[in-house]
């Protein structure tokens, strides 16, 4: 997923066998990246919980804390959807580009969903933290991803008999590996002030 153009050149170049092999990663990436960020945002929030009650701040944070759990809810949630990547490969073999072409559907609806849920309790987050002593920066509002033309791109796809799933491949490894670039400093931010109030 590191180098969206040259995975989709090894798809070109190996009839669309690895792009099958991209499409399985980028099914299990969204699934895991999706569980690894409930834990951390979980074990954030329970951990100032227990340090907004030694100082006496519980009561004044409860409805942030409120909050961040609604939230975290949503992305609870999202791990029970059906994005099993060994079901979505055979059914990709099985089908073809329809199931390439549902998953990636998938996929970027499912990032936006995250994005806003994730983004909404890290801004809680960030409060909590901040009133507890500790700076942790508020998501850029503007980064929160946009939903695709998911009609025009279905439309494309069958005029261009399927070839046009290579560039929403490209799309849907780009959009992803911006979205955990993003997550990569606010966590440095937060392994910090984490760190900071534990102790």
């Amino acid at each position: 997923m590191n180098n969206p153009g040259l995975n989709v050149f090894l798809t070109i170049i190996t009839f669309g066998i690895f792009g099958l092999v991209l499409f399985f990663g980028l099914m299990r990436r969204m699934r895991d990246h999706n569980r690894r960020r409930l834990e951390l945002l979980d074990a954030a929030n329970t951990l100032a919980w227990e340090r907004a009650n030694k100082v006496g701040l519980a009561e004044e944070l409860r409805p942030n804390f409120e909050r961040v759990a609604f939230h975290l809810q949503t992305l609870r949630t999202m791990t029970t959807d059906t994005r099993d990547p060994v079901l979505w490969l055979i059914l990709a073999i099985v089908s073809g580009g329809l199931a390439v072409t549902i998953g990636l559907i998938l996929l970027d609806s499912d990032l936006i969903k995250h994005d806003r849920s994730e983004g909404a309790a890290e801004g809680e987050l960030a409060a909590i933290y901040g009133r507890l002593g500790q700076t942790v920066p508020a998501p850029d509002p503007g980064q929160v991803k946009l939903p695709q033309n998911y009609v025009g791109r279905v439309i494309v796809t069958i005029v261009t008999f399927g070839i046009y799933l290579l560039w929403w491949l490209y799309d849907a490894m780009v959009d992803g590996n911006r979205h955990f670039e993003i997550n990569w400093a606010w966590e440095d931010s937060l392994g910090q002030a984490a760190s900071a109030i534990a102790d």
